[in-house]
């Protein structure tokens, strides 16, 4: 089956659409997305106060097998609630050929999620199908169709050496994300350093870049361990993924500080795109700074830089090492308080 030009809906952009601000407002950072078991309805009740960009709700590993019909309907009343207005919500579906698959996709359109991620995928078809049963819900409800967004899940080496055919599937996928512990299971190996998962991080990646969307990276799941969380997150930022995802709140801010950026990285970026919008509104064609031509990319990226810093505001920095001392709000009820992640995920 041949593929969709990825260039079709996501072009790269050319020196007028960098110098157009809107054009480039169509996704803010994407850089955490907090699991939630959709079996715990007290986390349920609470997880909107963390500051997440994404809450993800968790119907597959996350559920006992004797909890997967009244965790549905808990997720379903969730959505319905309104209680996550404002906030990107997530379902992580059952696989269609699972029992429970279809009973979740159903509820999950109809109430609203923006986002179905599918677990396991390993192929294009697996999104192409997820595509066309959306669609057939959006139709059957009233939801306006194209509404509800995808997410593909890699987690094995087929879905990693198909990357590129699963990100650029569908025009409704919006991100792809890495889970690495089916994946290190299928390639026969153990969580270590990360040299285990350098290959599958890159070529998700890639593929991200190009189908033009957002790559979530591996949860990390001790959390007691600040530093070696800190470490794998400056690996990931510097590879370029847009974020990560987690499985305990206290894991956000640390996140969000490190992907902020410093005061003289904000500083050069706010130069740049000041520098641009007087060569647009003085009809040039060519930007410079200092002396020196400013590309496209280049003020693409102090964009991104400026979208970073309106949701993370400026990185704070102890002795060289990113630290954390700030939340949205203090833990709800029901919010984890261990070391360990949320009862029953498995990422």
């Amino acid at each position: 089956m041949s593929q969709p030009d990825a260039s079709a809906h996501h072009p790269h952009p050319d020196m007028l659409g960098a110098l157009d601000a809107d054009a480039h407002a169509e996704q803010m950072p994407h850089r955490s997305m907090l699991f939630i078991p959709g079996s715990n309805a007290a986390m349920l009740s609470t997880a909107y106060i963390y500051g997440a960009d994404a809450i993800m709700f968790d119907l597959e590993d996350g559920v006992a097998l004797r909890e997967k019909d009244s965790a549905r309907l808990l997720v379903m009343q969730t959505l319905r609630s309104g209680l996550y207005d404002g906030v990107e919500t997530v379902v992580r579906i059952n696989p269609l050929d699972t029992p429970f698959g279809r009973p979740d996709l159903e509820a999950a359109v109809r109430a609203g999620a923006d986002v179905i991620r599918l677990p396991k995928t390993q192929t294009a078809s697996d999104i192409t199908e997820l595509d066309a049963a959306v669609e057939e819900i959006e139709r059957a409800c009233g939801r306006e169709v194209g509404s509800t967004r995808l997410m593909a899940a890699i987690e094995s080496a087929a879905g990693v050496v198909n990357a590129v055919a699963i990100a650029t599937a569908s025009p409704r996928l919006v991100s792809i994300a890495l889970a690495g512990f089916d994946y290190v299971i299928d390639m026969r190996t153990t969580r270590g350093d990360g040299s285990e998962l350098f290959y599958a991080r890159c070529a998700v990646l890639h593929a991200a870049r190009v189908a033009g969307i957002a790559a979530y990276d591996v949860v990390f799941s001790d959390v007691d361990d600040e530093a070696g969380f800190l470490a794998e997150v400056e690996t990931i930022r510097r590879l370029g993924f847009d974020g990560k995802s987690l499985v305990n709140p206290r894991q956000i801010d640390l996140l969000h500080n490190a992907y902020a950026p410093t005061q003289d990285e904000l500083d050069h970026a706010r130069l740049v795109v000041q520098a641009a919008e007087r060569a647009a509104e003085d009809g040039l064609g060519v930007v410079s700074l200092g002396g020196k031509m400013i590309d496209a990319p280049i003020i693409e990226a102090a964009r991104r830089t400026l979208r970073y810093a309106a949701s993370s505001g400026v990185r704070r920095e102890s002795g060289g090492v990113t630290t954390s001392v700030r939340t949205r709000a203090s833990a709800g009820p029901g919010a984890p308080t261990s070391s360990s992640r949320p009862e029953g995920v498995r990422p």
